[in-house]
């Protein structure tokens, strides 16, 4: 008796994609995990090296912002890396980044806080 499709397993239908493809999907997730870096050890510094200003909670709030988006893109990058992965051995469409907006959105909410920071020390 052979298998039918249905029969065979999901990972048995996987191809091996192109090196250079997964090895570009590593380099875009490490490019995120580098950012996600980046925004840790700003929210460190601010929270650490920022004199408190007139409004006391206005650094830890810048602080805690640039944290909090750094482990938004730090786990939205892995979860992305996987999708993009999947897709490709799957011979699938690329899944859409999602975190590109999350980005922008984000580092518009951090400059908004840095100016008023700024603005009322």
């Amino acid at each position: 008796m052979t298998a039918t499709e249905s029969e065979v397993p999901e990972s048995a239908a996987d191809t091996e994609p192109d090196y250079r493809f997964t090895l570009a999907n590593e380099r875009t997730f490490l490019a995120w995990i580098r950012t996600s870096l980046g925004l840790l050890a700003g929210g460190v510094a601010v929270h650490e090296l920022v004199e408190s200003s007139r409004i006391e909670f206005a650094h830890l709030a810048l602080g805690t912002a640039c944290v909090a988006l750094a482990f938004v893109l730090a786990v939205g990058a892995y979860q992305h890396w996987r999708t993009v992965q999947s897709a490709m051995r799957r011979t699938r469409p690329l899944p859409r980044p999602a975190l590109v907006p999350v980005l922008c959105v984000g580092v518009g909410v951090i400059a908004v806080l840095a100016v008023a920071t700024m603005l009322f020390s």
